[in-house]
C-alpha cells in the first residue's frame, strides 16, 4: 500500500513521507470539557468527511499514536473513536499494517445510493400526507440558481444539494428514517464531490429537485415518491456508467 503524500489543510508536506508512512492529519489539540473519546471521535469523522478522498487512489493510514499526540489526550479514547468510526464504515483496521480511512467501492455506493433512494421515497410519501407540510424552504434553496448562474455556485450548489435531500428525510418526521439516514448522508457527502462535476448533473439534478418540488407542493404522493427515487437511481447509474476511478 502507498500511502496519501498531502495533509488535509492542501500544504505540502516538508519531505516525502516513505511507504507505509502515516498520514498527518491537520488538527487541533481536543477541549478536555468533554469527553475525550466522544471528541475524538467528532475531530476524527470531521476531518475524514473534509478530505477528497476520491481525487486519488493513493491510501490513507491513520497513525494512532500521532493522533494522540495531536489531540493531546492519552490513546486509549483515540483506538475508542476509531472502533466506532470502523463500525460506521470510515475506517477499517489492517491487521500488522494499520488504520485506513475507507474508500468505498462502486458496488458499495450504488448499494447506499439505492438505500437513499428508499429512504427519501418514503419520506416524500409522507410529507404530502401532512396537511401543514410547508416545502416552501426548498424552493428557497435553490433562488440563486437560475437565470443562467448554475456554474457559477458549482461549490456551493453541491453542499446545498446534501442539505436539499437532508431537508425532505427532516420534513417526513419519522425519527427512524431520519437516524437510518443520517450515517448515509454523511457518506454520500463525500462521493458527490467528485460526481456532481460530471456530464452535465448539476443542470440535470436541479431540474429533478424543482419538479420534485412542485409535486411535494401539490401533494402529488404518487408523483413526489416517484421523482425522488427516480432521481436518486439515476445518480446510481451515473455511478454504474461512468465512476471508473471506485474501482
Amino acid at each position: 500500500m502507498t500511502s496519501e503524500t498531502t495533509k488535509i489543510s492542501g500544504a505540502a508536506p516538508s519531505r516525502p513521507r516513505a511507504e507505509g508512512e502515516a498520514h498527518r492529519l491537520a488538527i487541533e489539540p481536543i477541549d478536555t470539557s468533554f469527553s475525550f473519546k466522544n471528541k475524538a471521535y467528532a475531530a476524527l469523522k470531521n476531518v475524514i468527511v473534509s478530505m477528497d478522498i476520491y481525487r486519488s487512489r493513493q491510501d490513507i493510514r491513520l497513525d494512532e499514536r500521532q493522533l494522540a499526540q495531536d489531540f493531546g489526550i492519552s490513546r486509549t479514547p483515540v483506538r475508542e473513536a476509531m472502533a466506532q468510526l470502523e463500525r460506521e464504515g470510515f475506517v477499517r483496521s489492517v491487521p500488522r499494517r494499520g488504520v485506513y480511512v475507507v474508500r468505498k467501492t462502486k458496488k458499495e455506493v450504488i448499494e447506499l445510493i439505492t438505500a437513499w433512494a428508499a429512504l427519501e421515497g418514503m419520506a416524500a410519501r409522507l410529507i404530502t400526507q401532512k396537511p401543514d407540510a410547508d416545502v416552501s424552504s426548498l424552493r428557497d434553496m435553490f433562488a440563486t440558481f437560475v437565470d443562467g448562474e448554475l456554474r457559477a455556485h458549482l461549490d456551493e450548489y453541491s453542499e446545498v444539494n446534501i442539505e436539499f435531500h437532508q431537508s425532505i428525510i427532516r420534513m417526513s418526521g419519522n425519527s427512524v428514517l431520519i437516524d437510518l439516514a443520517e450515517n448515509l448522508f454523511t457518506h454520500m457527502r463525500m462521493i458527490r464531490r467528485k460526481t456532481i462535476v460530471e456530464r452535465d448533473r448539476v443542470d440535470r439534478s436541479i431540474r429533478d429537485h424543482m419538479n420534485i418540488i412542485e409535486a411535494l407542493e401539490a401533494g402529488d404522493t404518487v408523483r413526489a415518491e416517484t421523482l425522488v427515487r427516480d432521481h436518486a437511481l439515476g445518480l446510481a447509474d451515473h455511478v454504474a456508467k461512468y465512476a471508473d476511478y471506485l474501482d
